[in-house]
């Protein structure tokens, strides 16, 4: 993977080996220092930047000051120090004051202030000797004021139900009285969201993302942990959701420490690493505690070498690099401080078994993986997952079919965002099928009318637009997959299918890189990686042949990538029925040698029988929940 040298990243990470609890208070430190020159004069607004998102300036300034507070909370209640912390506690008490000018404004409905409440119910529950003692009385008055407003309004209906939970944890700890019947609401609706397994909706969508494990079992963890004792009934199937889950999601997880790039708000980064330091701070042995601090330890250490903050050493909104097009609604300059619940663990001494224990190397496991709840089937090349994916709905926050719809996911090649709706000619198309009538506006999968697994494949069937029914088969054959499309159309439309992005490196000063292109294959080699498409007759009626191209997509498209090459595949199909087939590859050069694929092609009955077998994809299915 190409990346910038780590000496001009400005990463306050870069460096730090993660090897012991002194090396994650440091870097809570060092994140959190940069912030302090952004504070206003009152302290209760940190301004980080000057783009927008969807609620008000003061919620986004509020963003700025509070988010850090999931690290330095549990750093403080591990007995670490934080020179500037009297500056964030003098903000918390004058945001919180209806008569101080930088007043964040009171909580309402569905409001963004309702999300950073929760933080400080953190903050509250971990650390009150320094959030809550720290404060003068009217302060304190104001402060609890303030929450106990929150509690009265509603939260979206997802896991936002969980930041009443922290508000009550921070309030019952620092003896402050309130209505428990609301959070008990809150935490029926949220169990009401489990699928078993120990995976969950994020809420009653077809969405099953990084939400699971950095907001669901994260909260459900911090409860089970500091939740009160008539409810321990509850603590425990917390818990045991959350063993449940831990193998399963430690698929999702290459070798070199990089989660898999999947759904909405992957600006968090970072927070990727907050289930495994959850599970410490709950004394969940989910896994071994060398395999848990693992996979906590590599995840940091990948981003520390990342180009993810700004000259002041300021995360910045994107995820690989700084990148507006991957963005949602409502990221703001602060919202990258989420990433700080990575830091769960500091709140543990360091006799804990979590910090004493020795790092794990990553683990053998199987090759090829089902996830039913999720819809995913994962296969491993040299370290590297990907995910082949289905039954899953995407929501209206922004490029969302990309982040949830697409064929395949990669923790080494991410995925393409598309930078504008007339992007056909030129679109990174990344594991995808786009279709088109006029060649500028592009339609994909977004979502499927039926959608189920088996243990290396998927089926759904999906139209992308009126009059276009396709019904796709993914086949995992490592280290390639196989991808099988029936279409029938009553339109003439153009289509193009693409693979992998990979990074496009193109030497400088010299020629650019030749791409491979046959006339069934599509091919580019770089320095480092290789990825291509190759067209296959499929085993069904209508079948045609596809012409191979490598187009490079506009720059900032990839999340992993500022430039990229894509390999594709393109045919004009004319009203009727068609079939398409593709075998696909990604991986690092100089492993073993790639070869083509050969076998593994089922037969129209194997298909028949994939229709109408295996299990329906969980997430899919909400008549079952």
């Amino acid at each position: 993977m190409q990346h910038l040298p780590v000496s001009k990243t400005n990463n306050p990470l870069a460096g730090n080996p993660f090897a012991t609890r002194a090396d994650a208070q440091r870097a809570v430190s060092d994140l959190c220092r940069p912030l302090l020159g952004a504070m206003s004069t009152g302290c209760a607004r940190v301004t980080l930047g000057a783009t927008g998102a969807h609620f008000h300036i003061s919620a986004a300034d509020l963003e700025g000051l509070v988010r850090p507070f999931w690290g330095l909370a549990p750093l403080l209640a591990g007995g670490g120090s934080f020179e500037g912390i009297g500056k964030f506690v003098e903000g918390l008490q004058h945001g919180s004051d209806p008569d101080h000018p930088e007043y964040w404004g009171p909580v309402t409905n569905r409001d963004q202030r309702m999300v950073e409440s929760a933080a400080i119910g953190y903050a509250l529950a971990l650390a009150p000797e320094v959030f809550w003692d720290g404060m003068t009385d009217r302060g304190r008055d104001c402060l609890r004021d303030w929450l106990l407003n929150s509690l009265q309004q509603t939260p979206a209906p997802n896991n936002w139900n969980f930041f009443h939970v922290l508000v009550s944890l921070g309030l019952t700890r620092v003896g402050v009285e309130h209505d428990l019947s609301i959070i008990e609401g809150n935490l029926d609706r949220l169990e009401s969201w489990a699928m078993g397994n120990g995976w969950y909706r994020d809420g009653s969508q077809r969405q099953a993302d990084h939400y699971i494990p950095f907001a669901m079992h994260f909260y459900g963890l911090i409860y089970a942990q500091y939740g009160p004792e008539a409810d321990a009934a509850r603590r425990d199937r917390f818990r045991e959701r959350a063993r449940f889950f831990a193998p399963q999601i430690a698929h999702w997880y290459g070798a070199d420490g990089s989660a898999l790039p999947y759904g909405r708000s992957l600006t968090y980064r970072f927070a990727h690493a907050g289930f495994w330091g959850t599970l410490a701070l709950a004394g969940e042995e989910a896994l071994p505690w060398g395999e848990i601090r693992g996979l906590w330890a590599r995840n940091l250490r990948w981003w520390s070498e990342r180009p993810i903050v700004d000259p002041r050493g300021v995360l910045t909104i994107g995820y690989g690099y700084p990148q507006l097009n991957m963005a949602e609604r409502y990221n703001s300059p602060g919202s990258p401080y989420w990433a700080m619940k990575a830091f769960a663990p500091l709140a543990l001494p360091e006799d804990h078994p979590f910090w004493a224990a020795d790092e794990a190397a990553p683990q053998p496991r199987p090759r090829v993986v089902s996830l039913p709840e999720p819809g995913m089937v994962k296969y491993e090349t040299q370290g590297d997952v990907t995910v082949l994916a289905g039954g899953q709905q995407s929501p209206t926050f922004g490029r969302t079919a990309e982040k949830y719809n697409k064929f395949a996911y990669s923790t080494r090649y991410g995925f393409s965002v598309e930078t504008e709706g007339r992007a056909f000619g030129n679109g990174p198309f990344d594991n995808m099928l786009a279709f088109s009538e006029d060649g500028e506006l592009a339609m994909v999968r977004c979502r499927e009318s039926m959608a189920r697994i088996g243990e290396d494949w998927i089926y759904s069937a999906w139209s992308p637009m009126s009059e276009v029914e396709v019904e796709t088969w993914l086949l995992a054959r490592p280290p390639w997959h196989l991808r099988l499309h029936r279409i029938r159309t009553a339109r003439r439309v153009q289509t193009v299918e693409g693979g992998f992005a990979v990074c496009r490196d193109d030497p400088t000063p010299g020629p650019a890189l030749e791409p491979e292109v046959t006339d069934r294959l599509a091919r580019i080699v770089t320095a480092r990686d290789t990825s291509c498409v190759v067209d296959v007759a499929a085993p069904l009626p209508g079948q045609t042949h596809r012409l191979p191209r490598v187009v490079s997509p506009e720059p900032n498209t990839n999340v992993m990538h500022p430039r990229t090459w894509v390999p594709q595949l393109t045919v004009d199909l004319e009203p009727g029925e068609w079939s398409l087939g593709a075998w696909v590859y990604a991986g690092r050069n100089g492993g073993d040698p790639v070869s083509e694929p050969v076998g593994g092609m089922p037969s129209m009955d194997d298909l028949d029988a994939m229709r109408n077998g295996g299990v329906v994809i969980r997430v899919w299915d909400l008549d079952q929940s």
